[in-house]
């Protein structure tokens, strides 16, 4: 049997459904994953998912609608993954006693999650576990992304899904590509200097450094996910690649790439 290759983790904007139908954000996401070794399975934490404890997804289950206000063909969409089930053994394994975890029976998938794997991994063919955001604070995150780094020696890609800038009660436009207002550009250009330098410190102190707060994010759950994928790197210091960037409806979809 070939041995998995070493995935890396990944930080993405997940957009919503009508993501599927922007073929230059799509695109870039099926670039990337092509670029990618072949998973074993994904691991993704969306911003979709708060629940403490730590939750999983149960393999099987429907997809989550979670939006509103779009076209029927999105509450139709399906995405049968491969069962997930030794994946959710695996990471509750991984958790130390502090961090106990439930395995839910019934939930599937959210947008946050299917949206992007529809666009890289559209035949459906790697298994797929959702895991919950139990809190926002960024030194649990890392601390729960630093224990599941071992999976990505066995070529599991763990994915921090949310949206770099998601101030949506701000937002006039909603044009795919209206111009992003000045909060945006300003919290998506302090973040992307901040990852180019590596500085876990600076981004994890957003609250009282990142221009454009609280209109960027008047709640963080779409920043939090970056944690996960900070601890899970190699060196949450090092500088990953920022893989995409520009803006889809005004919002930052910044993304990144750590080693």
């Amino acid at each position: 049997m070939t041995p998995a290759a070493r995935m890396p983790a990944l930080y993405l904007g997940h957009g919503a459904p009508p993501l599927l139908d922007d073929p230059l954000w799509s695109g870039q996401l099926a670039s990337w994953a092509a670029d990618l070794p072949r998973p074993t399975a994904v691991l993704i934490v969306s911003a979709h998912w708060e629940s403490a404890p730590v939750s999983l997804s149960a393999s099987g289950a429907p997809l989550v609608y979670d939006f509103g206000g779009f076209a029927p063909r999105y509450y139709q969409m399906t995405y049968a993954t491969p069962d997930a089930s030794a994946l959710a053994r695996r990471v509750a394994g991984l958790m130390p006693a502090g961090e106990p975890v439930h395995q839910h029976t019934s939930r599937g998938l959210d947008h946050g999650a299917w949206v992007p794997l529809t666009i890289m991994y559209p035949g459906a063919d790697v298994p797929v576990l959702q895991m919950s955001l139990p809190t926002h604070d960024p030194e649990r995150l890392m601390r729960i992304g630093q224990r599941l780094r071992p999976l990505r020696e066995e070529g599991v890609l763990i994915v921090g899904s949310g949206f770099l800038t998601h101030g949506l009660p701000f937002l006039t436009d909603f044009r795919i590509d209206a111009a992003p207002p000045g909060w945006s550009t300003d919290f998506d250009a302090w973040a992307g200097e901040a990852l180019a330098r590596g500085d876990v410190d600076e981004l994890a102190d957003y609250r009282a450094k990142a221009p454009g707060m609280p209109y960027a994010h008047p709640t963080v759950e779409h920043y939090s996910p970056l944690f996960v994928t900070l601890g899970a790197a190699s060196d949450p210091g090092e500088p990953g690649a920022q893989v995409v960037d520009g803006f889809w409806m005004g919002l930052s979809k910044r993304s990144l790439q750590v080693a």
